[in-house]
C-alpha cells in the first residue's frame, strides 16, 4: 500500500535503509510535508509519520545523528512562546517510567525553549525505539532508535466507514479497512473512472468515491442491485425501499460520484471497445457465501416449461473459478487505461499454492500478491496487476498458448476444499472434546 501511494503521490524508500518487511519503521524520503500529508490522508496500514531528525543502531549513535541535524531546520519548533511534549514509543518491549523519563532527560542537549505542556502541545516529539518482532527473544538493547517531529496520523478513515453502520449491506460487503487498501493500491485519484465488474453492494466503489473517482458496476443479482428481497442485517426481514448502492454513497455524501449500477453478466461483453476505466477494483464470489453463476440459454437449461420471447427468464449457469479470473483479466488488459490497475482478490487453497498458479495476462504486470489468511488450509490473495500494453486481438486468448500464462487450476473445487477443511475441524473438536 505504502508503495503504491509513493508512486501516486510523490516520494521514494530512503536508499539508505535496507527495506526489512518485518520492520514497524520505514524511512521514506518526501520532498514536502504537504505530500507526507497527504500520503498519511489515504493510509489505512501506516498510522503516523514523523520528520526525522535523527537515528541509529545505539543511543551514542541516535545522539551524534540529532547534533548533526541542522539547527535552523529544529529551530521553528523549538521556539520560547511554543509548547511541546516529547512521546517515547518502543516497539515489543514495555519500559517503566523511570527509564522512560531517563531517556527524554538525554536529550536536554537540543536546543528546546518552549514550554513542556503534556495535555495540548503545539509540537509532539517522538523517540521511537524498535525491539524486533519475536516477543519471546527481546533484547536488552534495541536494534535500532528514531528521534523525530509528528506530522501526521490517522485511524479514523476506517471507523467512519465502518459497515456496522452501513445503510444497505450483503453477505459479503466488503471490509472497510480492505476497501481503502484496494482503493490505494489501485492508485485511484480525484476524477478517475473506476469499475467494479462484481459489485454487490457497492463496498468498493465508496472508498473510491471517498477519494474523489467517478464510481460504476455491474453485478448478475437483479436484486442486489436494485436493493430488493431478504435483507443481510440480523432482525431485519425484507430490504427497506432505499436499501441501495446509490444509498450508501449518499450516505457518506458521495453520490455525486455515483455514475451507475448495471444488471449485468460479467463473462458477457457489454461495453464498447477500447479503454474506459482508470482501475478496476473488485471481489469475485468464490462459492462460498456468494454462488458464482453466469448466464446460460434455454438450450443449457431442462426444456421443462415452453417460454416465448416476450416471457424470457434468463438460465444461470454455473461459472468455474478459472473462467472468472480469465474472464477478469481479458476485460483488463482490453478496458484499462494504459498504466490503469486491476486490484482484485485471488482464493487460494494453502497446501497447492506456488506462485506460478497466479493468472497472467500479456498486457498486465503484476505489481503485488498479499495473503490475508481466512483459516488454517485456506486463504486470498490480493493481487494488484498494471496495464503495460496495449490490447491487441492476437492477446485476447494468448496466455492459452503461452507456458508462461498457465491458467489458475485446480480451484474449480475451491469450495469443496473450503468446506472439507471446516469438515475436518469440526471433527477434530469433536473428538477432542470427547476426550
Amino acid at each position: 500500500e505504502i508503495t503504491s501511494l509513493l508512486s501516486l503521490c510523490g516520494g521514494k524508500f530512503s536508499g539508505e535503509q535496507e527495506i526489512r518487511v518485518n520492520s514497524p519503521f520505514w524511512i521514506l524520503n518526501i520532498p514536502s510535508e504537504e505530500m507526507a500529508r497527504g500520503l498519511m490522508k489515504r493510509t489505512v496500514c501506516a498510522k503516523s509519520i514523523f520528520e526525522l531528525w535523527g537515528h541509529g543502531r545505539s543511543e551514542g549513535e541516535l545522539y551524534a545523528s540529532l547534533k548533526n541535524y541542522p539547527v535552523d531546520k529544529m529551530l521553528p519548533y523549538l521556539q520560547s512562546d511554543s509548547t511541546y511534549k516529547v512521546h517515547i514509543h518502543t516497539f515489543n518491549k514495555t519500559l517503566t517510567q523511570a527509564q522512560k523519563i531517563k531517556k527524554i532527560d538525554a536529550l536536554e542537549f537540543l536546543p528546546f525553549k518552549g514550554k513542556v505542556n503534556l495535555k495540548n502541545p503545539e509540537h509532539i516529539f517522538w523517540i521511537l525505539e524498535d525491539y524486533g518482532t519475536n516477543p519471546n527473544n527481546v533484547p536488552e538493547e534495541p536494534f535500532h532508535l528514531y528521534f523525530g517531529r509528528w506530522v501526521h496520523g490517522q485511524r479514523e478513515l476506517i471507523e467512519s466507514y465502518s459497515v456496522k453502520k452501513r445503510h444497505f449491506i450483503g453477505n459479503t460487503s466488503m471490509d472497510a479497512c480492505l476497501s481503502f487498501i484496494m482503493a490505494n493500491h489501485g492508485r485511484v485519484k480525484p476524477n478517475d473512472v473506476v469499475y467494479d465488474p462484481f459489485v454487490g453492494t457497492g463496498g468498493l466503489l465508496i472508498s473510491s468515491a471517498h477519494f474523489g473517482a467517478y464510481v460504476c458496476g455491474t453485478d448478475i443479482d437483479y436484486n442486489t442491485i436494485h436493493g430488493l428481497g431478504k435483507a443481510s442485517r440480523k432482525n431485519q426481514k425484507w430490504r427497506g425501499p432505499d436499501e441501495n448502492i446509490r444509498a450508501n454513497l449518499r450516505q457518506y455524501g458521495l453520490e455525486k460520484y455515483y455514475l451507475d449500477a448495471l444488471v449485468a453478466d460479467s463473462s458477457r461483453p457489454i461495453w464498447r471497445k477500447g479503454m474506459l476505466f482508470d482501475a478496476i477494483l473488485t471481489d469475485p464470489p468464490y462459492g462460498i457465501r456468494e454462488a458464482t453463476r453466469r448466464t446460460g440459454s434455454q438450450k443449457e437449461a431442462v426444456k421443462s416449461v415452453e417460454r416465448s420471447a416476450e416471457n424470457h427468464v434468463f438460465v444461470s449457469s454455473s461459472y468455474h473459478l478459472s473462467d472468472i479470473f480469465f474472464d477478469l483479466l481479458k476485460f483488463a488488459a482490453e478496458h484499462l487505461v494504459m498504466g490503469g490497475r486491476l486490484v482484485y482478490w485471488l482464493p487460494i487453497y494453502r497446501p497447492e499454492y506456488t506462485e506460478e498458479i497466479i493468472p497472467r495476462h500479456p498486457c498486465l504486470k503484476l505489481i503485488s500478491n498479499c495473503e490475508q489468511m481466512l483459516s488454517s488450509h485456506t486463504s486470498r490473495r490480493l493481487i494488484t496487476m498494471e496495464k503495460v500494453k496495449e490490447f491487441k486481438d492476437q492477446d485476447e486468448n494468448s496466455y492459452l498458448l503461452d507456458g508462461q500464462y498457465m491458467p489458475y487450476r485446480g480451484h474449480n473445487s475451491f469450495r469443496e476444499k473450503y468446506f472439507s477443511g471446516v469438515t475436518k475441524r469440526i471433527a477434530k473438536e469433536e473428538k477432542d472434546n470427547q476426550k
